[in-house]
């Protein structure tokens, strides 16, 4: 999804109580049940060594000016070149702060004073597929891994096949849609469809956008 804080990407948070209440929110808002997948991701010397990370500590002058540069819709193609972003969300509080700034009703050291006193939500955002490949799914129960990869390099081949996408591009779009990430988690027991049932909802998520 574009025009997000740090992106187009795949958004994750190391809270849970954060990553429950946003998919209580997505499910209320698309009418369905939501759920949180747990994933497992260590940043190691490897992946510095392979991605470009930024870290944002707090709701400082830098974090305003990178989130507002992604938030420009006059930009089409990705405003920043990290392959992983790390810091805190411009929640619903945080945008009425941050619409009150770009319409130039408050000025930067006013609304930096605001945001000083809101509480700071993590979220990690994954931008490319290189960095999608650092994050392994977590089930205690039974290893759905291997079907999940399975229909993935299927999907991904036949949306190479069906919208003449690189494969970069289609391997970006598959990791970042709302179907893969129903079907990470094994309570919906998505994974257990044929891989062409996945890529019919998945074409009719992109068809939807």
């Amino acid at each position: 999804m574009p025009h997000k804080d740090f992106g187009r990407g795949f958004y994750v948070t190391k809270f849970r109580e954060h990553a429950e209440n946003w998919a209580k929110i997505i499910g209320e808002k698309n009418d369905t049940q939501g759920f949180v997948t747990e994933f497992d991701y260590t940043e190691t010397a490897f992946a510095k060594s392979i991605c470009k990370i930024k870290h944002f500590d707090s709701y400082d002058e830098e974090w305003l000016d990178f989130v507002v540069m992604n938030r420009n819709r006059e930009i089409a193609e990705s405003a920043h070149d990290y392959d992983i972003v790390e810091g805190s969300v411009a929640n619903d509080k945080v945008q009425v702060t941050l619409r009150l700034y770009l319409k130039g009703r408050v000025g930067k050291e006013k609304i930096l004073d605001m945001l000083s006193h809101h509480e700071e939500i993590h979220q990690i955002c994954f931008c490319t597929v290189k960095s999608l490949q650092l994050l392994d799914i977590i089930d205690n129960e039974d290893d759905i891994s291997i079907e999940i990869s399975d229909a993935g390099e299927k999907i991904v081949e036949k949306l190479i096949l069906d919208f003449d996408f690189e494969e970069e591009q289609a391997t970006d779009i598959f990791y970042t849609s709302a179907t893969f990430t129903r079907l990470a988690n094994k309570n919906t027991e998505l994974y257990k469809q044929p891989w062409q049932e996945i890529y019919e909802m998945l074409k009719t998520e992109l068809e939807n956008r």
